[in-house]
């Protein structure tokens, strides 16, 4: 009897490739969208803020990035996703650039907007290039690579940005992370792939209504919103929290606060490179991608509240296993999107959800701001991203259905 093996799980050269580009582009995303949180116990007094209009300054990055979603999925599917991807970047980083030169409110809040604008393409465009070049038992470790920028951005903003402006200023650190960020576009100009058309033809794909009409698409847009109340409450807040409820300086600030990043950043390869091995060894992607999704989101959702009673160095431990929860959802949430929507329709379902999906992170920083104006604390907040965890452990579990490529009309 002649024995079948199965598919191997290295990459080629050309996928390496293309996974280190797009490492280091989400990962000064991440610098990019979270370098505000990191400069709010500076900038807030110098330009003396409010926490609610503080709330709106975290808050207005994800009302472009959500809101332009749609038109992000159709552009990637539509046109040369390296070009659209390249040129989004270029409006970003020229508006992380530019806010170190902002001098109030108004000014800040337009270039947040303008941020959101340029990093709306982004997830179509990762999710778009996986699902096209990498194979199912591929994408868990391929997930959890981009992955890591999106955790290593907030770690290495957190601990350099914080530490950089404790002797700096905000200011000169925007300037700087700005004017380096742009450098990225040299070698994705010269080596991103040059298809002339990526996508799949129209004809063959399905229309934005057919995604709509899907419980699988509905699940993961509010399995997604659920989960991204709970990340971006932490993305946006956490430093604010070190310094003025647990009474970090602004150095141990940057170091205790990139800790937890750096721990997901680590569960995220770790949980992704596992999930693939778990699905060549035949194990369903439905039980694979749900399980460590769903676990992760129970583990998280069980240790936020207890970090915000504990005491500050108790606190810390348990919020970093916390966030080991939040690496075991986000190397297998895109990859569930991915395998679902295929090479065809991966753009413009990866597109809708994350407009409404990020839609968490509109309403969490805002949230955040009047419960801590109101209470004086931040442990409401804390149980609020609990309960949002636990609802999207539910929808993913129950409500999501079979992990499978769905079957599209032509």
């Amino acid at each position: 009897m002649i024995q079948s093996h199965p598919p191997v799980i290295r990459l080629t050269r050309t996928q390496w490739g293309l996974l280190g580009l797009l490492l280091v582009s989400v990962w000064i995303n991440y610098i990019d969208r979270g370098n505000l949180s990191v400069a709010a116990p500076l900038l807030g007094p110098e330009l003396n803020l409010t926490p609610v209009q503080m709330g709106m300054l975290l808050s207005s990055f994800f009302w472009t990035y959500a809101g332009l979603q749609f038109l992000g999925g159709w552009l990637v599917d539509r046109y040369n996703v390296s070009l659209v991807y390249g040129l989004g970047y270029l409006v970003w980083s020229t508006a992380t650039l530019l806010t170190g030169a902002a001098n109030g409110f108004a000014m800040l809040l337009a270039l947040r907007l303008l941020l959101g604008v340029g990093e709306s393409v982004a997830y179509p465009a990762y999710s778009k290039f996986l699902a096209g070049n990498f194979a199912e038992h591929q994408r868990g470790l391929a997930n959890a690579l981009v992955d890591v920028g999106t955790k290593a951005g907030p770690a290495v903003g957190t601990l350099l940005g914080g530490l950089f402006m404790a002797r700096f200023g905000w200011r000169a650190f925007f300037l700087v992370i700005g004017l380096l960020s742009l450098l990225w576009l040299i070698p994705w100009w010269s080596w991103a792939p040059r298809e002339r058309q990526l996508s799949v033809p129209a004809q063959k794909g399905p229309g934005m209504l057919q995604i709509l009409i899907r419980r699988e698409g509905w699940a993961t847009f509010a399995g997604l919103f659920c989960f991204n109340y709970a990340f971006y409450f932490l993305l946006s807040w956490l430093p604010s929290y070190l310094v003025s409820e647990r009474h970090f300086s602004m150095q141990m600030m940057a170091i205790v606060g990139a800790l937890p990043f750096g721990v997901t950043a680590v569960a995220s390869l770790l949980c992704g490179w596992l999930s693939d091995r778990w699905i060549l060894g035949g194990a369903t992607p439905s039980r694979v991608r749900k399980g460590f999704l769903v676990s992760g989101m129970v583990l998280c959702a069980l240790l936020l509240p207890a970090s915000a009673a504990a005491p500050r160095a108790l606190a810390m431990v348990l919020l970093s296993v916390a966030f080991f929860g939040i690496g075991m959802v986000t190397s297998n949430i895109w990859a569930i999107t991915q395998t679902l929507a295929g090479p065809a329709a991966a753009g413009q379902w990866t597109g809708l959800q994350n407009s409404i999906g990020n839609l968490g992170g509109v309403v969490a920083p805002i949230v955040t701001g009047w419960i801590v104006s109101q209470t004086g604390s931040f442990y409401l907040a804390f149980v609020a991203a609990s309960m949002s965890l636990l609802l999207s452990a539910f929808i993913y579990g129950m409500w999501l259905g079979p992990v499978a490529p769905l079957q599209w009309r032509k």
